[in-house]
């Protein structure tokens, strides 16, 4: 068998964490099983359609190296792969299931059905829309919802590779819409087709379809259709481990995330090891190493907790494994205002200095623009400064002028050299490193974090090292 997956997300707004990882998965198993990855896009939820977020989905995609084989901007021959485009397909099998007895127009108005719900509450049981069928139906000329009829309800049993064998009684079975009264399927009825026809063997998804499982292989066998291996993924969970994660607990749109300077290599690392792993203690993977590792069979039944914390480690990481040329490339629109200025040569030079620092792409202004412009004086990073603020301003100018003195009398200014002489003022004041070098950091970049101290004042160069510090004299 040829594995053939999907991805199919609705144009309804961002693309967030947790849709990114129900595509992730699929396409991993796709990949290392040599198989075909199909992208389709539901777009049959007209109210909440939204202008521009199919483009917004497939950009996201292609930045994160998420390809497929099959579907918009790709072509294929199980198109077309927009289901707004697949009216005609649902109403072929609508029609079948009509015919067969099982599927009726549904004549009740919202207010009717609300009554219904308000009975079954008075009589202290569940509501099923199969207890209140109408006997007699109307024809079903499109103007209003077709149903699914329950003939039999019974219970149905199941193996999901990733939560194992489960099963569900007569009570988790329904009469539901599968083609709404403005003509467009419901997403019960249609991914069922469409996977069908597109040859669809693995079903990859999230959690919250496991309640309506009951309901989709009862619809399969009304159909006549083998039910392709239908798999759910644990729920990426919010930080406090409470809930699933949503918008409210810092499931941003994954653009933020890129334009916040995030690596697409480490976001999908991240990704993929909430809820996998691949049984040893490795925590950075290549994208190919995801691809030879990956196994349904390790992935966890419980919720992965979303930490933005480890994603921004983990990011830090990637900066520091890619080659200079590859981050210089990369950073190009991140660069403060003032290195335009500069040639390539010399960014290079602070990009090398930085590239161990950065977490994010996005911190290259606060990490490099004192290499580019005078910065403004900031004595609370003195005063705020354990250490340095026990000593009074004029203990503070005394040290900085022997290290003005110490330094103007380097005839050669390299990274060695300027080393040799800090070493010397360590000896020279007696002070400790966390107080000496700490001082000069500041004097010289007023920035809360800097590169290598000698690294640093070498790329200065002379003349700008001792004119900052002698601005403090």
């Amino acid at each position: 068998m040829t594995i053939r997956t999907r991805f199919a997300p609705s144009p309804t707004g961002y693309i967030h964490v947790g849709n990114v990882r129900a595509a992730l998965f699929p396409w991993l198993l796709t990949r290392q099983q040599g198989g075909s990855f199909i992208l389709r896009i539901e777009d049959t939820d007209r109210s909440r359609f939204v202008p521009g977020a199919e483009d917004l989905i497939l950009d996201t995609l292609e930045w994160l190296g998420i390809d497929w084989d099959e579907g918009p901007r790709k072509g294929g021959s199980h198109g077309p792969y927009h289901q707004s485009e697949r009216l005609e397909i649902y109403h072929t099998w609508a029609k079948k299931l009509v015919e067969k007895g099982l599927a009726y127009a549904d004549p009740y108005t919202p207010e009717e059905v609300q009554g219904f719900r308000e009975e079954a509450r008075a009589l202290k049981k569940a509501f099923l829309y199969r207890d209140y069928r109408p006997e007699n139906p109307p024809e079903w000329d499109g103007t209003q919802p077709l149903r699914f009829k329950v003939t039999s309800p019974k219970r149905y049993t199941w193996n999901d590779p990733v939560m194992g064998e489960l099963s569900a009684g007569p009570e988790a079975l329904d009469d539901f819409i599968l083609i709404k009264a403005d003509g467009y399927p419901t997403y019960n009825f249609a991914h069922i087709i469409d996977d069908f026809e597109m040859g669809i063997t693995h079903v990859i998804r999230g959690l919250e379809y496991i309640s309506s499982t009951p309901k989709y292989l009862s619809l399969y066998e009304a159909l006549e259709i083998t039910p392709p291996t239908l798999v759910c993924l644990p729920h990426i969970m919010a930080p406090d481990g409470r809930k699933k994660l949503g918008k409210r607990d810092g499931a941003k749109s994954v653009t933020d995330y890129r334009t916040d300077g995030i690596l697409p290599e480490a976001m999908l690392n991240f990704l993929a090891s909430m809820g996998w792993n691949d049984g040893t203690e490795q925590e950075i993977f290549s994208r190919q190493e995801l691809i030879d590792k990956f196994s349904l069979d390790r992935v966890q039944r419980s919720g992965a907790r979303f930490d933005e914390k480890r994603l921004l480690w983990m990011n830090g990481q990637w900066i520091r494994q890619i080659s200079l040329d590859d981050l210089y490339q990369r950073v190009e629109s991140y660069w403060p205002q003032s290195a335009a200025q500069f040639d390539a040569s010399y960014k290079h030079q602070v990009l090398a200095l930085v590239q161990d620092r950065l977490k994010t792409l996005a911190e290259l202004p606060m990490m490099s623009r004192f290499f580019f412009e005078e910065p403004d004086v900031n004595w609370e990073l003195i005063t705020s400064n354990k250490q340095l603020k026990k000593l009074s301003e004029g203990e503070i100018r005394e040290l900085l002028k022997t290290v003005h003195d110490k330094l103007a009398e380097l005839a050669d200014w390299n990274p060695e050299t300027i080393q040799e002489t800090l070493n010397q003022l360590l000896e020279i004041t007696g002070q400790k490193p966390g107080v000496l070098f700490s001082l000069i950091r500041i004097v010289t970049t007023w920035a809360p974090f800097s590169p290598q101290l000698n690294d640093t004042l070498a790329l200065f160069g002379k003349d700008k090292t001792l004119s900052r510090i002698a601005s403090q004299l």
